[in-house]
């Protein structure tokens, strides 16, 4: 009777600090919804925020290959000081002879102000013409990388909630097992039992306390997970809110139009990145157009053989003038660079035409996935069903003297694994669901 006191004691008091957990949970943590998660991942996901920031610095660099078609401005400074000054040889005026004279001045100071303006230049061109798709570029790699995102937060999302109704079951099977433990020992102390009913409970018993302990460590490391893929480093805990009757409204997709591959984000990546490459082979072709540029200078120059006067007077010049450069022969360079940027282009249609049988050998996959869970959803549902009203009658039955306490006990274990087995399928139809709806485009 002692151990017998002892273990209820103990049962109670697990029971009581795993409910005291649950709703402590609830008043210190934060509660977040499917959309509440995905939103904030999107404002604080590290590699999200990174591929976020690409966008910026794909900004920059665009416009920094555009400013070259603004006027470039610069200035120069030179201060020199002949320790000898150069000498030349100049013819004497009697003789004829050439002899060497110094000249120059030892202390000059120029100040040199130059302008230049490209005209055409097939840089610049390039740049003009690809800044558009350059950009898009980049806004579809950041949305990829969001679907990938919307995509891993949904699924621990899922995971942690039907883990949370994992425990709901065990929980309550636990309580179950208990109260079915006190009844077989208050027979066998009336007489209207052996100890075999009794052994049997608390088996049942020490069995569903191991499967809740464990639920419960397997929930805490989807919760440090569900919060990796989130971004979620406040100290402050989280728990994860949703309906179970809402879940069972979303499990269908439609799949009747099949796969569109203008809704996948990748083939408009290739689309665009075809494009870019395009553009590329164009560039190589414009190797033989010239460079036109315009330029000014206006140069300010000291000097004198006195330091101290060397600003005491001034000898400016300017000049403004055109440079025209053209490519004549550059050792058929530029042939094997059209070559090659034809060959990059062409080899494009090779990776549409793997992307695309990717894309259908993913959604096949994806869709047989979803339709075998969702059968096997419906089927475990109506199990889970069948088990509660077989586990209500064996007990009320037991109760009367009809069944024996082995039937209840095979009727509570059929009803915990029927429980586990609905919630496991409604997480693996919801999973499938998100994949079927990534290979169908569905996720923007």
């Amino acid at each position: 009777m002692n151990i017998m006191r002892k273990e209820m004691a103990l049962l109670c008091i697990t029971l009581f600090l795993s409910t005291f957990t649950i709703k402590a949970q609830s008043i210190d943590s934060t509660a977040l919804s499917l959309e509440q998660c995905i939103q904030y991942a999107l404002k604080h996901q590290p590699l999200y925020q990174q591929a976020n920031m690409d966008i910026d610095i794909t900004e920059e660099q665009v416009k920094t290959a555009l400013s070259d078609w603004l006027p470039q401005v610069n200035f120069n400074f030179n201060l020199q000081h002949y320790t000898q000054l150069p000498v030349s040889l100049f013819p004497d005026a009697n003789t004829g002879e050439k002899k060497p004279i110094s000249i120059g001045v030892r202390n000059t100071n120029t100040l040199a102000f130059g302008l230049n303006q490209n005209i055409f230049n097939r840089d610049v061109m390039m740049a003009s013409r690809t800044a558009t798709d350059v950009r898009t570029r980049a806004k579809q790699s950041l949305t990829d990388f969001k679907i990938d995102l919307v995509v891993r937060v949904s699924k621990a999302y899922y995971d942690v909630l039907l883990t949370g109704k994992r425990i709901e079951v065990l929980v309550a099977d636990t309580q179950r097992l208990a109260r079915s433990l006190k009844d077989a020992r208050s027979q066998y102390n009336a007489g209207m039992a052996d100890k075999t009913d009794y052994k049997r409970a608390t088996i049942s018993l020490n069995n569903s306390k191991a499967a809740l302990a464990a639920e419960q460590q397997s929930l805490k490391a989807k919760y440090v997970f569900l919060k990796e893929a989130m971004g979620y480093d406040d100290p402050e805990k989280i728990t994860v809110i949703g309906d179970t009757l809402q879940l069972q409204r979303q499990i269908i997709v439609d799949t009747s139009f099949g796969v569109n591959y203008e809704n996948r984000i990748e083939y408009q990546l290739l689309k665009t990145q075809q494009k870019l490459q395009t553009a590329n082979l164009k560039y190589y072709k414009w190797g033989f157009l010239p460079s036109v540029s315009a330029f000014g200078n206006y140069n300010l120059m000291f000097q004198n053989d006195e330091f101290a006067k060397l600003y005491n007077a001034s000898y400016p010049n300017s000049l403004f003038g055109l440079t025209f450069s053209v490519p004549i022969f550059q050792g058929t360079k530029r042939v094997h660079q059209v070559r090659r940027a034809e060959l990059e282009l062409k080899r494009m249609d090779w990776d549409f035409l793997q992307l695309k049988n990717s894309i259908n050998t993913e959604y096949s996959s994806a869709l047989a996935s979803y339709n075998s869970n969702l059968n096997n959803y419906y089927v475990l549902k109506d199990n889970r069903d069948l088990a509660n009203d077989v586990y209500n009658v064996i007990e009320l039955q037991y109760k009367e003297g009809i069944k024996t306490y082995l039937e209840v006990i095979v009727a509570q274990s059929d009803l915990r694994t029927a429980q586990l087995n609905y919630y496991n399928a409604l997480f693996e139809v919801l999973s499938s669901k998100v994949d079927v709806e990534r290979a169908l485009g569905l996720i923007q």
